[in-house]
């Protein structure tokens, strides 16, 4: 590798490589190092060297934002694992989220697919307050230390787990346990 050319190391070698001029004056002694202290150059950055067909540093590219469904006005996002939900589905989320004191249009909906391949990092940005997840989704919020049917606090924003939507509304057990959560996480005391 020592007898190879520049050209010949571009290809084995594909970060940026940089060319340092030998100083002539470090041959001397330590006593030119104390005059130089006090006459030393301002020094300057190393020149930088291009090989040929080595392509530019790009800069990261930024995704797209998440495009969420809904006002999302209240800053409470809805994750549920059904491409499209049914309308007797979307009428019983209807019914819940106005019994805690909202309206569909306040809230955002997020399906699995429109999750798929983005970071927590998307997530994140859409700057929620609450998120219900519903079912399985194919997103690293799964990595959460969330229980189902339990609240989970992480930061300003507040995370409740459940079975999928349709399951839901199919199950008279699991309504009841979603409300009582649903109760505790949007403080809606007993009357």
């Amino acid at each position: 590798m020592e007898n190879m050319s520049i050209q010949e190391l571009q290809h084995i070698i594909t970060e940026e490589l940089f060319f340092f001029e030998k100083d002539s004056k470090s041959d001397q002694s330590t006593e030119d190092t104390n005059l130089s202290v006090k006459t030393e150059k301002p020094k300057t950055l190393p020149k930088t060297v291009h090989l040929e067909g080595s392509p530019p540093p790009q800069e990261e590219l930024k995704s797209e934002p998440l495009k969420v469904r809904g006002n999302f006005e209240k800053g409470i996002l809805v994750l549920h694992e059904e491409q499209e939900l049914k309308p007797e589905v979307l009428e019983m989320l209807g019914n819940m989220v106005n019994a805690v004191g909202h309206s569909m249009n306040e809230i955002g909906l997020l399906s699995s697919s429109e999750l798929e391949g983005r970071s927590l990092s998307d997530l994140y940005d859409l700057n929620a307050h609450i998120v219900l997840k519903f079912g399985r989704v194919k997103h690293p919020i799964n990595a959460l230390p969330a229980s189902d049917y339990q609240i989970h606090t992480e930061g300003e924003t507040e995370y409740l787990f459940a079975d999928a939507l349709s399951i839901i509304s199919e199950d008279k057990t699991l309504k009841g346990k979603l409300w009582n959560t649903l109760k505790i996480l949007f403080n809606i005391a007993k009357k």
